[in-house]
């Protein structure tokens, strides 16, 4: 979820990183069944934060473009044999579908990315993802819908 917030994965780790430190100083003597709503507000304040820092760091300094080298080593497990024997087509197919879903959530609205992802990929209810977001469940359930409509719309040429 953070990945696509933010666009670079040692950035979200590093967002991913902040956030656990801050959930664990402020709401480690919270119940156990109160921590995925609190823990996914204090990820979104992180990664708003990030967006705030990003921002700044861009205007300030515009070469900065914190894009990987190209001279980064390969992923060697990119070499090893896929066990499934998936036929090339259907690979390419996957790989497509993946990275226009990856486009299309990064296209969304704020709001919207994050009661998608944390509806349908973390698992939070309404109430939960209410919390985790600081709205009400009826915006969280017009958020959600709008991000399904859209996914739906863009994505429809993978349907089948």
């Amino acid at each position: 979820m953070v990945r696509f917030a933010v666009g670079d994965d040692d950035q979200a780790l590093d967002v991913v990183q902040d956030a656990m430190l801050e959930f664990v100083r402020r709401y480690r003597d919270k119940p156990d069944q109160e921590w995925p709503p609190l823990f996914f507000k204090v990820l979104q304040s992180k990664i708003s934060d990030a967006h705030r820092r990003r921002s700044v760091r861009l205007r300030c300094m515009g070469w900065l473009t914190g894009n990987r080298q190209a001279d980064d080593p390969e992923d060697l497990i990119q070499e090893v044999a896929d066990p499934r024997n998936e036929t090339p087509l259907r690979l390419l197919e996957q790989a497509q579908l993946g990275k226009r879903l990856d486009q299309v959530i990064r296209e969304l609205p704020l709001r919207q990315q994050q009661a998608f992802l944390l509806r349908c990929w973390e698992g939070l209810d309404v109430a939960e993802t209410a919390q985790a977001m600081g709205c009400s469940e009826g915006s969280v359930k017009t958020h959600y819908f709008r991000a399904v409509q859209t996914l739906r719309q863009k994505l429809e040429e993978y349907q089948s």
